[in-house]
């Protein structure tokens, strides 16, 4: 269970459609060429940011992710686009077989300015019942009421316990890696 977010009265409320959480997921395996790249991605965000504490909280839902927006996928650099049928496939896969989207609903990212500085953060992300600790780089800025930071940085799915998906006894499989990257708004 994803425990409820806790903000001061000082904090600045995420706005979802405004925010993005975008996961490029990498093929791989002797046959990666019959397979598609994926952007897996959600603008459907719930938080905080808490500049006066120097700390943020978010959380979504793993089953409001989108696959493989085209703008998004372009932004990502992948220049085909799958057909909705690879994308359904996908979409079914990521959530039952992988993500085990039913049991683990939630993500949560619970993050703090790592000690003097406010271009890095030290977060603690909870996907899949397990909980790692990253660093990442943030690039942070205030325009008048509104918060906007941004970042990237990678995770592997096997960290969270998460076997990545294959096929063929591995000859087409999903890299382990994942790209996470980030653009988040938040007003008071």
């Amino acid at each position: 269970m994803i425990p409820a977010l806790q903000a001061s009265q000082s904090a600045h409320r995420i706005v979802g459609g405004d925010s993005l959480v975008a996961i490029t997921v990498r093929r791989g395996g002797p046959l990666a060429r019959m397979g598609h790249d994926h952007v897996v991605a959600t603008r459907q965000l719930e938080g905080f940011v808490d500049l006066d504490q120097g700390r943020t909280e978010l959380r979504f839902r793993l089953d409001q992710l989108t696959v493989d927006e085209a703008a998004l996928r372009k932004e990502a650099g992948l220049d085909t686009q799958p057909s909705l049928d690879a994308i359904d496939g996908t979409r079914r896969n990521m959530f039952s077989k992988v993500l085990q989207a039913q049991a683990h609903p939630w993500v949560l990212v619970r993050a703090a300015f790592e000690a003097g500085t406010k271009d890095r953060l030290r977060a603690e992300v909870t996907l899949h019942g397990v909980t790692r600790e990253y660093k990442v780089p943030l690039h942070l800025r205030e325009e008048g009421a509104t918060v906007l930071a941004s970042g990237t940085f990678t995770v592997k799915q096997t960290d969270f316990g998460i076997t990545p998906f294959a096929v063929f006894g591995g000859a087409l499989a999903v890299k382990d890696e994942l790209e996470l990257r980030f653009a988040i708004s938040a007003r008071r």
